[in-house]
């Protein structure tokens, strides 16, 4: 790979006021214990646009257990106003002036710091395998932005490459860490609304775009490296990143960077499915479904749709854009519909206009019943990142680990192969292959630009 690096402070982390004990709560850092700057645990930030300035550096920086030390982007734009934001961060707290961040363009000089526990990977879709492989290879810990992978195939090679070299992954998956989603999981698990039968999953979508002319690359920006294993195509901004604000980028509407709202939203539905069926580690048996697709334009990701899934324990799964955004679990005693309700990761999420309480039940009492100490009890955490931490101090799985987001991601990306086949699909999730499909399984992998390989 071509290096065009640059280093907008060469500062190591320095010793900073200390942090007192608690962990994860968030405390003054006049305080020493068990938070001192020698048990802190480094951090870098790879990745610097959108969802980690308003979500993971956002929610990581808040701990006093741990400390970002490093940023990184192939934008110089966005890796200088990173290392403001963290430094004025830190500045605020410490009441005096910090200058402890060394930025990067290049995430593998990056992991390369020995003196960085875990990093933060906040990159468009296309980017996130090859990242945390290279990233666990190089024995960091990895929070990861959902999706697993462009892959099904990426994704296989992603967790094994973690219970490899035995790092911690979290995925992004935080809808984990909200009650509401535990509560309904367990809900369902437990039998309140007697045999589970079937599953409905409302999801937002992406409209087509026009036409866009090709653009000077910015002198900022190594557009090379921004496109990574994907095949070179124009520069064009609408198809990367807003060069003057952090607004919703326009690489998500674009197929050769990612999947759409299928993978977008549908990894987070989708997740709190299988952790309500049990069936984490697993997958549908069968798929089919259709979807629009734009004829022309730039942003050509699927349009109104909907798919349908099969699993091994006789659940059936819709997925339509017509649906209500959440997941309705449907049984031979009730149903049971949770959703964020008025929670938004980023600003410019694309939440429903339409208000909804975050879990509604056909019987109110099926969502004011305990769950007993004798029955399924999932594991609880308050927020996502801060059990990303705890698990790299206790080195056990955290609530979202890599196995169970590329499980998740797997089943986007086959309700994502049936739009465009608009057949129906037998898949074996033990062997992760169609059945007797060439065409289909053609589509579990896409060709890789060297040298952006793994």
């Amino acid at each position: 790979m071509n290096r065009r690096k640059f280093v907008a402070s060469s500062v190591k982390a320095g010793l900073a006021t200390g942090f007192a004990a608690g962990f994860p709560s968030i405390v003054p850092a006049s305080v020493f214990g068990k938070n001192a700057p020698s048990n802190r645990l480094n951090i870098g930030a790879i990745g610097t646009g959108r969802i980690s300035r308003d979500h993971d550096m956002a929610e990581t920086i808040k701990y006093a257990n741990a400390r970002i030390i490093a940023v990184c982007d192939v934008d110089s734009k966005r890796v200088a106003d990173a290392v403001k934001y963290v430094n004025g961060h830190y500045a605020k707290q410490a009441g005096k002036e910090q200058n402890g961040v060394t930025a990067y363009a290049d995430y593998r000089e990056l992991l390369a710091n020995k003196d960085i526990d875990g990093v933060l990977i906040s990159t468009p879709d296309h980017q996130h395998s090859i990242q945390a492989i290279h990233a666990v290879e190089a024995g960091k810990d990895v929070y990861l932005q959902k999706p697993a992978s462009l892959t099904i195939e990426d994704g296989r090679a992603l967790s094994n490459a973690v219970h490899r070299t035995g790092r911690i992954l979290q995925i992004g998956s935080q809808q984990r860490s909200s009650t509401q989603f535990r509560y309904a999981a367990e809900l369902v698990r437990n039998g309140r609304i007697g045999e589970l039968k079937r599953i409905v999953i409302g999801l937002p979508v992406d409209p087509g775009g026009d036409v866009e002319k090709e653009m000077p690359i910015p002198t900022n920006l190594n557009y090379d490296a921004w496109l990574g294993m994907t095949p070179y195509v124009h520069y064009t901004e609408k198809r990367v990143h807003p060069q003057t604000d952090y607004s919703r980028p326009g690489w998500l509407r674009c197929e050769q960077f990612g999947a759409g709202m299928i993978t977008g939203w549908g990894s987070h539905h989708i997740d709190i499915a299988h952790w309500a069926m049990d069936m984490e580690h697993s997958g549908p048996i069968e798929v089919w479904g259709s979807a629009v697709f734009p004829t022309s334009g730039l942003w050509n990701v699927h349009g109104s749709f909907k798919t349908y899934g099969k699993y091994a324990n006789g659940v059936e799964m819709e997925v339509s854009d017509a649906n209500p955004n959440g997941i309705r679990f449907e049984g031979t005693k009730g149903w049971i519909f949770v959703t964020r309700g008025n929670y938004a990761a980023t600003a410019s999420d694309p939440v429903s206009k339409t208000p909804s309480k975050a879990l509604e039940a056909s019987d109110p009492g099926i969502i004011t019943s305990k769950i007993g100490a004798d029955e399924v009890n999932l594991m609880i955490s308050k927020e996502h990142h801060g059990n990303w931490l705890e698990s790299m101090k206790s080195r056990t799985q955290p609530i979202a680990p890599v196995e169970v987001g590329h499980r998740s991601c797997s089943a986007c990306l086959l309700h994502h192969t049936a739009m465009k086949l608009q057949r129906k699909l037998y898949w074996d999730p033990i062997k992760e292959r169609f059945h007797n499909d060439d065409e289909a399984n053609a589509m579990l992998s896409r060709p890789k630009r060297y040298p952006y390989i793994f």
